[in-house]
């Protein structure tokens, strides 16, 4: 395996192929997710990729500063681990994983913390492959969520979801969407499922997070998008119109 891992930071950002969402800079996507990205670089986001065309990256960020509603202190965040395709069982996600355990360790972390689920799901880091490499559990939410944790130390302190998930309160009635641009599909499937509710006269409030501190008062673990009915949640999955229809059609 010769291929080089790839530091973005705001440097390279803009010439840089940020894996998830397609090449072309003018693209929605590209466009919300390396705007999402330049400002959380601040943050101490890191974004590692390794040098190849396809999803093949990792993502994380001190967890005082994730958008996502766990207490953390000390530890780094794992916002995403992602390796598909033609590049599965290459070595690529070790490779990625162990990069980001000696960053971590050399900025004095207390360990790593990810959110994953009871068996594996869409959009969310695969519980096999993290249970396999060291990672225990730290935490559950409902309906299948688990907030999973490496210590780099014997009796370190154990990471937890915050009290807004626990209670799990919802803004309004109806269908609720809570989203960010942390994930680049966001900016294209969520105006088109707020069409498509519009043209079903269907009442859908969605609710964009602009900051960490936001999204840290979520109902649920999952702040890139997570979609609710009547206080109850839904999916965890970017919806397409044709998805989001059939939901429509069960619930109305």
């Amino acid at each position: 395996m010769n291929e080089k891992i790839i530091d973005v930071s705001e440097k390279n950002l803009e010439t840089e192929h940020i894996c998830c969402a397609i090449s072309d800079n003018s693209d929605c996507q590209v466009t919300a997710k390396k705007g999402w990205l330049a400002d959380r670089f601040r943050d101490g986001l890191v974004f590692k990729k390794v040098n190849v065309r396809g999803k093949c990256f990792i993502e994380y960020i001190p967890a005082e500063k994730a958008w996502a509603p766990v207490n953390a202190l000390g530890y780094m965040y794992i916002n995403c681990l992602w390796v598909s395709g033609k590049f599965k069982s290459q070595g690529y996600s070790n490779l990625l994983l162990e990069n980001c355990i000696a960053d971590s360790r050399q900025k004095g972390k207390k360990g790593l913390v990810v959110l994953s689920s009871k068996k594996k799901m869409p959009f969310l880091s695969d519980p096999g492959y993290l249970k396999h490499k060291g990672f225990l559990l730290a935490d559950q939410a409902v309906p299948y969520y688990e907030l999973l944790y490496l210590p780099f130390e014997e009796n370190g302190p154990k990471p937890e979801f915050t009290v807004s998930v626990k209670e799990k309160k919802t803004m309004e009635d109806g269908f609720v969407l809570y989203y960010s641009h942390q994930c680049p599909y966001t900016a294209r499937y969520v105006p088109l499922i707020e069409e498509l509710a519009k043209e079903r006269g269907v009442c859908l409030h969605t609710h964009r997070f602009e900051s960490a501190e936001e999204a840290k008062e979520c109902p649920a673990p999952f702040t890139t998008y997570s979609l609710f009915y009547n206080g109850e949640f839904v999916t965890n999955e970017i919806l397409s119109e044709k998805k989001f229809d059939q939901i429509l059609l069960k619930f109305q």
